[in-house]
């Protein structure tokens, strides 16, 4: 086991959009780059923000960033990412020189989109996210926002955006450190913190 603190690695995208639903074809872009995502199960890749424009598409803007959440070891692993030109789904990105960010403690996360194998309708889903918080954060509150799909590899997959609140700031660390649920190289089951 490491000590090495979870940071986020985020690159600037430059391009015009983004299929809303791209964590798949994102992950594969960057596989094409650093191979060794394939085998990776511990880093995650964020999604992408952006404005909706309408559609299936987000408009990239300032905010919209590749980021890897990653322990801090691992960063010069993505660093030959930096300059490259990547394309998803047929959309053409920049990539941009990157930051190191540290997580920081809120008392609200949250997570666009949560999967968790096995559950898909609502309540099941959420006795099963509350399984899994019992470890992390026993006290904290657990909302589900909205019912997603993800495509993964052609499959359909069910999800939730997910809120957490009333978490203590170990709680808070620890659930951005290591998620909840699976497929974290798809963009899930990563939380960040709410802005007030």
């Amino acid at each position: 086991m490491t000590n090495q603190p979870v940071i986020d690695l985020e690159f600037p995208l430059k391009g015009q959009a983004i299929p809303v639903d791209h964590g798949y074809a994102l992950y594969a872009a960057c596989c094409r780059i650093v191979p060794s995502l394939h085998s990776d199960r511990s880093s995650g890749i964020l999604p992408v923000q952006g404005g909706y424009g309408g559609g299936a598409h987000l408009q990239l803007d300032r905010r919209s960033k590749l980021t890897f959440r990653i322990r801090a070891d691992q960063v010069g692993r993505f660093l030959p990412i930096a300059g490259k030109k990547i394309e998803v789904e047929g959309y053409p990105l920049a990539v941009g020189v990157p930051q190191l960010r540290m997580l920081r403690p809120t008392s609200s996360l949250l997570a666009r989109t949560v999967t968790i194998a096995g559950f898909k309708g609502e309540k099941e889903f959420l006795e099963a996210l509350r399984r899994q918080l019992n470890s992390l954060a026993p006290d904290a509150g657990a909302s589900l926002l909205k019912r997603r799909t993800i495509r993964v590899a052609g499959k359909q997959v069910v999800g939730f955006k997910v809120l957490l609140d009333g978490l203590l700031a170990g709680e808070s660390l620890d659930l951005q450190e290591r998620g909840i649920g699976g497929r974290r190289r798809f963009g899930c089951g990563l939380f960040l913190p709410v802005r007030r």
